[in-house]
């Protein structure tokens, strides 16, 4: 049993804790059921379920919350654009969020799915690094897909800060030092 301001009163029985609740005006409100002896503490109700939900809200609020992102390619994917959206698959997968890497057929391209598995195999070899294959790719209609998750690892990647100062290029029209 705690009493309103926080203090140990002890064990008691149910009918006893009750009756010094009601003698301070508030309600006796079971913290931990589960503990033996069960928790009560002397407390107003209504204060308690409001800071309740606003612990579960913040707790909410840090969470991280993975998406899912969705990369489209075709067969005929430029070089520059592959490069891109390569990039942008690097990016999702360093956020901690997963990616669903799809590569379209349309009309004859579907004659010749090997150019779309060699692109996929391609694009799997050069996120090796950054993710693991959740899912193989595989066709469902026109629709090479793969699933890639982040990859596991013990410390988060942090990248390396740029040093300003040391390598900065001398300013023109300033006099190189002597």
């Amino acid at each position: 049993m705690i009493d309103d301001e926080g203090n140990q009163l002890g064990v008691m029985s149910p009918f006893d804790a009750l009756k010094k609740a009601r003698e301070a005006g508030l309600d006796l409100v079971e913290i931990s059921p589960t503990a033996i002896p069960p928790v009560c503490r002397i407390t107003d109700y209504g204060k308690f379920v409001y800071q309740q939900k606003k612990r579960e809200h913040e707790a909410r609020a840090n969470q991280k919350r993975s998406q899912l992102k969705e990369v489209k390619f075709r067969p005929s994917t430029a070089e520059h654009d592959y490069q891109v959206r390569k990039n942008h698959i690097i990016r999702f997968l360093g956020e901690g969020h997963k990616v669903k890497a799809m590569i379209f057929h349309r009309g004859r391209e579907m004659a010749h799915k090997e150019v779309g598995q060699a692109k996929m195999q391609r694009l799997l070899a050069d996120v090796a690094d950054h993710a693991q294959v959740e899912m193989p790719p595989r066709m469902e209609a026109n629709i090479l897909m793969a699933m890639l998750a982040p990859k596991k690892s013990g410390a988060p990647a942090v990248k390396p800060k740029p040093q300003a100062a040391a390598s900065s290029p001398a300013k023109p029209g300033a006099a190189a030092p002597q």
